[in-house]
């Protein structure tokens, strides 16, 4: 079962290291992470997208509750929530097929951020499963390279004075 956890975290060298650990320690593989500051300097937020027992989920989020740098704990699957992830694929275009790709990236409201002879890159920041259609699309024309940042979420409903 997919699982997307949030965890607010002191903003100190090392804590990322500890926090993948314990996931490893558990026999859980973070298949999605993304790490940037908060609005507050001294605050990060981790998005973590793991795969796995709800059981072995818990258990990890009472040791990450534990430790020190970290802040709080948030499964996401408890709250109203917005997710994006962020791809850049790179797809063969001969100039025959260019004005159809052109159209369905825009169709998937992807934007062209560059162009040679013989490829589009295409960037897409939107759900999983819609990057994943596009990605289904454009297999055809060929693609050259994939590269994507992870899964991002904000709750819906609070602020991180909330959260805290």
């Amino acid at each position: 079962m997919r699982h997307l956890v949030s965890v607010l975290v002191e903003n100190k060298f090392g804590v990322l290291a500890r926090i993948s650990t314990l996931f490893a320690a558990r026999g859980l593989n973070i298949n999605s992470l993304s790490v940037n500051e908060t609005e507050d300097p001294t605050i990060s937020q981790m998005t973590i997208v793991v795969n796995g027992e709800i059981s072995i989920l818990e258990q990890i989020t009472k040791q990450l509750n534990k430790l020190v740098d970290v802040i709080k704990v948030i499964n996401f699957k408890d709250t109203g929530y917005i997710e994006k992830e962020l791809a850049l694929i790179k797809i063969n275009t001969p100039k025959s097929s260019r004005a159809e790709l052109i159209k369905l990236a825009s169709i998937f409201k992807g934007r062209i951020i560059d162009m040679t002879l013989d490829s589009i890159t295409v960037e897409i920041a939107a759900e999983q499963e819609k990057i994943n259609s596009f990605i289904k699309m454009v297999l055809p024309y060929g693609i050259k390279e994939i590269f994507s940042i992870g899964i991002i979420a904000l709750n819906k409903n609070t602020s991180l004075k909330q959260r805290i």
